[in-house]
């Protein structure tokens, strides 16, 4: 018998996320429901930290697993989330999809992929379900834009508000975008002033988002895109701003937007808010930190002096507006999740020969 065999209902399973701050969700209770109601069988884990409760699944016809249950589903189950699985070290026996992080050379990728071949596994990456075009099909650019946006101007409210910086402590979930923006403008209005703000990949749906979030915190961006930097640097224009947002997927080619050597000369660029967030990677074009910051824990201090540097690299940033993010994304997603029963074409077909060719260079 096949380990995986295509004769049965697709049995889809929703696992519970590590992180304690993700609330967010690839997959909502009325996507839950049409997708039984296609003939698929659903498996939900108990998470406390989702934006939508446990029963509200059970509702619509998914069945309910402890937290974590995940390991011992059976050997057909496709395992969804959307961040890193737990760091056990454990052969990975299941097909999973999520954000795995594993194709660019960041740190881990190489453990991560190794535990796929050891247990026999597949990675379906989300960031690689594209279509015919190579255009990604699902993405939370966006709210990932948005929340970037906002947490660098919290950053840049810290290091001019009464405290002086770096800062924030540590960046909440919120409800919604009113609550967000109420947040960033008060801390605007401590700090007495507003930033100039530059936004580099402000025509794509990560850029819009930051964007959107500045003109409504009463900011209105310079905004670069491939045009303005296609010439590959030097870039002063982004050390003449006090706020540069980074919004593009960096690859092969990528110029440096910000290196060491800018660090030590005259600038009046304070925060960086790398959305992209690729230290580890060597297409990143800011090298000039080493890890990803996080909610708890939202700037790292690159640059002392007049005026110091702080970066903003949040690997989650949707993870700040759980309820907005995760209807826009499960309902990118759920068309595809339909197509489950055929993963052997489409957009599967294309996530897991990329999966197989980084099997192969092992």
């Amino acid at each position: 018998m096949p380990a995986h065999p295509t004769d049965a209902p697709v049995h889809l399973w929703l696992r519970a996320e590590a992180r304690s701050e993700e609330a967010r969700t690839p997959l909502l209770p009325d996507g839950a429901a049409d997708l039984v109601a296609q003939g698929f069988r659903l498996t939900v884990e108990d998470n406390p930290h989702r934006c939508v409760p446990a029963a509200d699944y059970v509702a619509a016809g998914c069945a309910r697993a402890p937290a974590g249950a995940w390991r011992t589903a059976p050997r057909n189950a496709l395992i969804l989330g959307l961040k890193e699985l737990p760091e056990d070290g454990a052969p990975l026996v299941h097909r999973h999809i999520f954000f795995g992080h594993a194709y660019k050379g960041q740190p881990g990728a190489a453990t991560l992929l190794a535990r796929f071949r050891t247990g026999g596994g597949a990675l379906y990456d989300l960031e690689y379900l594209t279509d015919a075009d190579g255009r990604r099909v699902a993405a939370f650019g966006y709210w990932a834009g948005y929340a970037g946006a906002a947490a660098g101007l919290m950053a840049w409210a810290a290091q001019h508000g009464p405290g002086g910086g770096p800062g924030p402590d540590r960046i909440g979930v919120y409800p919604g975008r009113a609550e967000l923006l109420r947040d960033v403008r008060s801390g605007l209005a401590a700090a007495g002033a507003r930033p100039n703000a530059i936004v580099i990949g402000a025509l794509g749906r990560v850029g819009s988002g930051a964007c959107d979030l500045l003109e409504a915190a009463g900011i209105t961006p310079t905004r670069w895109d491939i045009a303005e930097t296609a010439h590959g640097g030097p870039f002063p224009e982004i050390l003449a701003h006090d706020l540069f947002v980074n919004a593009i997927l960096a690859g092969p080619g990528t110029p440096c937007f910000v290196g060491p050597d800018q660090l030590a000369g005259a600038r009046r660029l304070s925060v960086i808010a790398d959305i992209a967030c690729d230290p580890g990677s060597p297409f990143n074009p800011i090298p000039v930190y080493r890890r990803a910051t996080s909610l708890a824990a939202p700037t790292i201090r690159v640059a002392d002096g007049a005026p110091p540097l702080d970066i903003m690299a949040i690997d989650n940033l949707p993870a700040m507006l759980p309820a907005e993010s995760s209807a826009d994304f499960a309902a990118q997603l759920l068309a595809h999740l339909r197509a489950l029963g055929a993963i052997d074409n489409g957009v599967w077909a294309r996530a897991r020969a990329v999966f197989d060719d980084h099997i192969a260079r092992l």
